[in-house]
């Protein structure tokens, strides 16, 4: 019997996620509606009102219009497309998460730490669309368990946590960018074409013959145009950017003109990475794409390339909130966490190893290796040299 894993404490609930801003009465009992996921409307938890979210085509179109990139880089950014808020900030992971304005302190959904600092109101191009959620947290928490029950090297006491009613998530509605560019390529490097020849060889005193494959290479150059649409980039910089990039793909076409009343019940961090910096990491994404278009263009069977001159044109951009539910755990001094896609339900994390499961598949593989030794070397049936193996119990 493996020793027992170390406690696994979760991490304190974050408070109230409702602010004065974001307050719907209900009509009956005049408590506080909230979205309901899946659903367009919000409900009363105590007396079941439930009030539908309207929103008419004219308006998706409208709030779906991207924003011109060059003018809002040179901070020429309609009035109307700013709003100021208010967050907290959390010293250790860096998130920042709107609260309650009542609120001096609270727990950051994103790693656990206290959150102490308050930075005031600040001026940021507002959302102009969310795409709600549509995974209910019993769904997510579903699917974040049996992602954990996959994981064999997983602590006992994390699966044991997951399992029991007292995990609990938090739906974050997370700050992205998305960018749209026409792009024209031109490219230099070497289409690589394949060819064998024959050649006579001498192994262990024999002459044999062998087929050796060789490239030949040509020059070339040419160009590729691709138009890029919502090509998203995260921007905060609380969460694994690897972790939460897996959760893709996002259906963008469910996308909803912003509106508070989606936010209801939930979280939403205020972007962190700035439009500068990512629109540097949307053309690194779209790069990557050129390069693979440049690739089939060149063809043949390998392909060099040596420099490629990309013009971007009819650039914009979007700011939008998309839905994941999160968890965050505290093992051996160290928080983990697991994000899921709130529209698909897809999961992704960062995990920690259980030191004695690992030793004991090792032991088991030793033990493996040792019977087929001895086997191999005439000791004994199978069944007898399993007469002498140890009983092992890995990790319960």
């Amino acid at each position: 019997m493996c020793p027992p894993d170390d406690d696994l404490p979760p991490v304190p609930p974050a408070a109230s996620p409702v602010s004065d801003e974001y307050r719907f009465p209900c009509e009956n009992c005049g408590a506080q509606l909230r979205f309901s996921p899946g659903q367009r409307r919000l409900t009363c938890e105590y007396c079941g009102h439930e009030q539908d979210i309207p929103a008419t085509e004219a308006q998706r179109d409208h709030a779906l219009e991207a924003l011109d990139l060059r003018e809002a880089l040179a901070d020429h950014v309609p009035p109307e497309a700013i709003e100021e808020h208010r967050v907290l900030s959390c010293n250790n992971c860096g998130a920042q998460v709107e609260f309650d304005p009542a609120q001096h302190a609270a727990s950051c959904p994103f790693c656990g730490s206290p959150v102490v600092t308050d930075t005031g109101t600040q001026r940021q191009i507002k959302p102009a669309a969310v795409l709600p959620f549509k995974m209910t947290e019993r769904d997510a928490h579903t699917a974040m368990r049996n992602w954990l029950g996959r994981l064999w090297f997983a602590p006992n006491k994390l699966k044991q946590f997951a399992r029991s009613d007292s995990s609990r998530l938090d739906g974050l509605y997370v700050p992205y960018w998305t960018f749209d560019s026409d792009t024209q390529s031109r490219y230099s490097g070497e289409r690589g074409d394949a060819y064998y020849e024959t050649r006579t060889v001498v192994r262990n005193g024999k002459t044999e013959t062998e087929r050796v494959r060789k490239i030949r290479w040509t020059r070339v150059s040419g160009r590729v145009a691709r138009q890029f649409h919502d090509v998203l980039i995260m921007a905060s910089q609380s969460l694994p950017r690897k972790y939460v990039r897996a959760l893709e793909p996002w259906m963008l076409a469910e996308l909803a003109p912003y509106n508070p009343q989606f936010l209801s019940g939930f979280r939403a961090e205020g972007y962190t990475v700035q439009l500068p910096e990512g629109h540097t990491l949307a053309v690194e994404r779209m790069n990557e794409v050129i390069q693979q278009d440049v690739r089939r263009d060149i063809g043949g069977d390998e392909q060099r390339i040596h420099s490629v001159d990309t013009r971007h044109a009819d650039e914009k951009f979007k700011h939008v909130l998309l839905p994941i539910w999160m968890a965050a755990y505290q093992f051996r001094g160290k928080t983990y966490r697991f994000v899921v896609n709130g529209q698909t339900g897809k999961v992704q994390g960062e995990r920690p190893w259980s030191a004695w499961k690992i030793a004991g598949a090792v032991l088991l593989v030793a033990i493996a290796v040792g019977v087929y030794f001895y086997i191999s070397q005439g000791g004994g049936s199978v069944s007898g040299a399993l007469d002498f193996m140890p009983s092992t119990t890995i990790g319960k």
